[in-house]
């Protein structure tokens, strides 16, 4: 085996300087992303060792493959060597002292401890800001987190809120793998933060000039053949950390520079094609047999382990060989020399493979490889039978811990072939984790079990009933989907487990997949095995009354709610009376039923059973979503507060994600745009695995784009909102995304297209009888019917309408109605009636509030006084306009401003906020916002009711000011 220096840093040299530049400047946050063994740690190393001296802290924190329920636990173990950085405790932010229990090693530096809160969501909240005020009192320091690929949810949020809100000292660098993961690492992160630099440094493999002064550097020679290079490149597609191992493993002594080809018939002799395995064995033959022992240990562990645990599956040589003699106990086996033993040599073993640079000290006093390539190379050179009784080894170190660390037993167990304590050890840690509010790692981890087909038959009913039940709370179900439909197939699951499995796989298609149309007829056939089982043929009744899915009737829904209130009467199960409970509440409230809220009055939120609050969680998010549908939002509120810190404190992912996504409507429609396309888009980068229940970020994103007048991306996002399929999505967003798209067609003059587009959803309405859902349609689809001079049809749609919400408890519905009152006297034409409706709803809407709405009954009203002559309209088109205007609203505020001019009457644009020469005005903004969007001129002029001339004009100004040449160039306005 050659020695060869230390590997350069080839090939980077303009990553180097983006990565210092950042780093350099702080607040910044950057993403080094590639492959594995592309370089992305020597990158970060190289760019720490060439800061500028000064006194900058540099934590260092790892994401471990294998890993236990311990949010944040990266970011910990950064902050757990900072003590000597920290000022007294006294000058240290109090909210600091949230820490002791954390950071038991700072636990003398810190600030007492305050007082626990009950909100987990708030106690969660406190931690994070403590970190923050604990980076802030470091100084300039630089938080580097490797391999965020294999992060917990926790540490993930935790670096979304730094990276959203870093203090300004703090550079938070993590390297990342992509390898076929959808949407960035980091989410909100990946967006450009005001004041922080936003950096992603995206790391290739090395081209053939790359690799040959890679490989020259390590031989000390720069006579490399083109042919030897080609070899190489070849052999290791580039990848740094490949070609350094494939290196390593040439001859000792390199053929002289007398036979130029001598060193590509090295690499021919190693066999085609040479792999890192070849290269990590020749490595491995020129180490002592205690060296090679604990390298074997260390590759079986996978994770970085502490001495003693390398020490303890190395093994003890001296003692008899076992492996392969049947089943093997948990006590010491050796495996002779050169085998995977050694206790009282393991320390001089770590030792040298340390000196030899094949293991690498990791911070705690862990060893490990420095690379995950270089573990799978070892492990998959062990024989068979050394492996085994190395996971047995582990296993038993590992269980005479203080704190087992459950899913790593698991792992070990199944390796060993001990599947008894496999599937022991994998159902207690998928328990832990689901107990610790992890959903995600508990269905990860059954998960795997059942993909494997060496489970045996028995073990997969239990564990497939526990998936399912994990997944009605998680998130993650393509997997899960895959799975119970492969079980379901087979014949070894009883009817009764095979009803709840079905009834499970049913509510994850509708709830999580957002599949209604798969998911319904799952639960319906469910209901079929369930005869004998009237508390779970409860919970599939109470599911299919919920109105919002499927395209019967209301009458329908009642009926089936009945049925699983009949059913859960007869069982004592507080569970289940808490999900039927929980349905029959949201049922209530989302019809505008006036009991509504004395239904929800009586969940039980403060019972002591996690299963029980679980379901008040869900019912709470529910409430929510209802509460903003019909317009009660300060009940959304308080429905919303109390969702969040019941999802957070008993792991229901879904409902969680489900009231984040309804509060971006719930924002939208009471004007909260500032920022809210980005919010809306950002939590969409999160439902990459589930799309179809992020609909309210569709929608909401869709009417974002209606209201500035980008067309194209409007009709995208609305169909994307359930307009695609709408017999199968959310009846109410579906129903609010035909509403935008109504208006859309009456805005661009598609008189045709929006009476379709109107009669298409009234019909869907209609069958469904939930009329309080019609408030974002009712009012334009009268208004496309008028227009298009079908007036008793809008009269009758009026009158139906008023029927259908009379006696509910649904202000946004009654607000609704005298607008669709307004468009009908409108067109009939009754100008003063119309004025007046118009004013009646502009106040219903205003005091909701739904600004938007209330801007756009300003206009009608406006238009009718127009109508009349009246002198007050100018002003209720001021008044509108600058609502529009406040909103963000530019397409609507345009059309005001037309009719303004139209009038006589000369409106000045609101003033932006920067000041300058070369700063753009307002217009100059929207025209710049369009031109971005790849908007033609005359487009632009039909966007904000300009001629195509002035349109010309501002361009040439904005092209001006922005110092660029072509409208290409021209980026959004910030």
């Amino acid at each position: 085996m050659s020695i060869v220096p230390p590997p350069p840093l080839v090939g980077r040299a303009t990553e180097l300087r983006t990565l210092i530049d950042a780093v350099t400047r702080p607040p910044a946050v950057v993403l080094v992303e590639g492959e594995a063994g592309i370089g992305k740690t020597r990158l970060v190393r190289a760019a720490l060792d060439r800061l500028p001296t000064g006194d900058r802290a540099v934590l260092l924190g790892y994401c471990h493959q294998i890993r236990e329920p311990f949010p944040y636990g990266p970011v910990f173990e950064a902050l757990r060597d900072i003590r000597g950085r920290l000022p007294v405790a006294h000058r240290l932010n109090p909210v600091t002292g949230a820490l002791r229990g954390h950071l038991p090693e700072l636990a003398g530096a810190l600030p007492p401890s305050p007082q626990p809160l009950d909100d987990p969501r708030a106690e969660r909240h406190r931690v994070f800001r403590a970190i923050r005020a604990l980076l802030a009192a470091v100084g300039p320091a630089v938080l580097v987190v490797e391999d965020l690929h294999w992060a917990d949810d926790g540490t993930l949020d935790l670096l979304r809120f730094l990276a959203g809100q870093p203090p300004q000292g703090l550079a938070v660098v993590a390297t990342c793998r992509r390898d076929g993961v959808a949407g960035p690492p980091l989410g909100r992160a990946y967006r450009h933060q005001p004041d922080t630099a936003s950096v992603v440094v995206r790391l290739a493999p090395l081209d053939a000039s790359g690799v040959a002064s890679l490989a020259g550097a390590l031989l000390e020679r720069s006579d490399l053949s083109p042919g030897f290079v080609t070899r190489l490149h070849e052999r290791t597609a580039g990848i740094p950390f490949v070609v350094e191992e494939l290196v390593r493993s040439l001859p000792a002594s390199p053929p002289g520079r007398d036979d130029p080809d001598a060193l590509d018939r090295a690499v021919d002799r190693a066999g085609a094609p040479l792999l890192l395995r070849e290269a990590m064995a020749e490595r491995m033959s020129g180490l002592s047999p205690a060296a090679a022992r604990a390298v074997r240990a260390a590759a079986v562990l996978r994770l970085p382990a502490a001495e003693q645990l390398i020490t303890a599956v190395g093994g003890d040589p001296a003692a008899p060989n076992t492996a392969g003699q049947g089943p093997v106990g948990l006590g010491s086996i050796g495996l002779g020399p050169g085998g995977l033993g050694a206790v009282g040599s393991g320390s001089a073993g770590l030792a040298e493979a340390l000196r030899a640079g094949v293991l690498y000290e990791h911070p705690g006093g862990r060893y490990g490889f420095r690379h995950a390539l270089a573990q799978q190379a070892v492990y998959d050179a062990i024989p068979g039978p050394e492996r085994r009784s190395a996971h047995v080894r582990a296993m038993a170190a590992l269980a005479a811990t203080d704190a087992p660390p459950l899913v790593q037993l698991a792992f070990h167990a199944r390796q060993a072939g001990d599947t008894d304590a496999w599937v022991r050890h994998g159902t207690a840690a998928a328990q832990q984790a689901a107990a610790l509010g992890d959903t995600a790692l508990a269905v990860e981890v059954v998960e795997g079990m059942l993909d494997d087909p060496d489970l045996p038959v028995r073990d997969r009913g239990p564990l497939v009933l526990m998936l399912s039940r994990f997944a009605a709370t998680g998130l993650s179900h393509q997997r899960v989907v895959r799975l119970l439909r492969q079980v379901l197939r087979g014949d070894f699951l009883s009817r009764d487990v095979r009803g709840e499995v079905r009834l499970n796989l049913g509510v994850v298609l509708s709830n999580q997949a957002g599949d209604a149309a798969a998911g319904r007829p799952e639960i319906m056939a469910a209901l079929a095995e369930l005869d004998d089982r009237p508390t779970l043929a409860a919970r599939g009744w109470a599911s299919m009354a919920m109105p919002e899915w499927g395209a019967e009737s209301l009458a329908e829904h009642a009926e089936w709610m009945a049925r699983a209130e009949a059913l859960v009467a007869t069982a004592d199960n507080p569970e289940l009376s808490a999900a039927v409970l929980a349905n029959r509440a949201s049922f209530e409230m989302t019809t505008g039923s006036p009991g509504a809220f004395d239904v929800a009055a009586r969940l039980p939120a403060d019972d002591p059973r996690t299963g029980v609050r679980r379901e008040v969680a869900r019912a709470y998010c529910n409430l929510h979503d209802s509460a903003t549908t019909v317009g009660l939002y300060a009940a959304a509120e308080r429905f919303a507060r109390e969702g969040r810190r019941l999802a957070l404190e008993t792991g229901a992912q879904y409902p969680a994600f489900l009231l984040d996504a309804s509060a971006i409507r719930r924002e939208w429609l009471t004007g909260r745009w500032d920022g809210l396309r980005d919010r809306a888009a950002s939590l969409g980068e999160s439902a990459t695995e589930t799309p179809l229940i992020a609909v309210d970020l569709w929608l909401v994103l869709g009417l974002l784009a209606l209201a500035t007048g980008e067309w194209e991306e409007a009709v995208r996002q609305l169909h994307r909102a359930g307009l695609d399929a709408p017999e199968a999505r959310n009846v109410p967003v579906v129903t609010a995304a035909a509403g935008g798209l109504v208006d859309l067609h009456l805005a661009r003059g598609e008189m045709d297209e929006a009476v379709a587009e109107a009669e298409r959803a009234v019909a869907r309405l209609r069958r469904k009888g939930v009329w309080v859902w019609g408030a974002s349609l009712v009012p334009s689809a009268v208004a496309a019917f008028a227009r298009a001079g079908r007036l008793e049809t809008a009269a009758e749609l009026v009158d139906e309408y008023a029927a259908g919400i009379a006696g509910r408890v649904a202000p946004a519905a009654h607000a609704a109605l005298d607008a669709a009152r307004g468009a009908l006297a409108v067109a009939e034409p009754r100008h003063a009636d119309a004025a007046a409706l118009f004013a009646r709803a502009r106040e219903a809407y205003a005091a909701l509030p739904q600004p938007y709405a209330a801007a756009r009954a300003a206009e009608g009203e406006a238009r009718a006084r127009l109508a009349l002559g009246d002198g007050a309209a100018a002003a209720g088109f001021r008044e509108a306009a600058e609502w529009y205007g406040r909103l963000g609203a530019t397409h609507d505020a345009a059309r005001c401003r037309r009719v303004l001019r139209d009038i006589g009457v000369d409106v000045p644009l609101p003033r932006g906020g920067r000041r300058g020469a070369g700063a753009l005005s307002q217009r100059e903004r929207e025209v710049a916002r369009l031109v971005a969007l790849g908007r033609t001129n005359r487009e632009i002029a039909d966007v904000l009711f300009l001629s195509t001339r002035t349109v010309e004009t501002h361009v040439a100004t904005v092209l001006r000011k922005l110092g660029v040449r072509s409208r290409t160039q021209i980026a959004p306005p910030a």
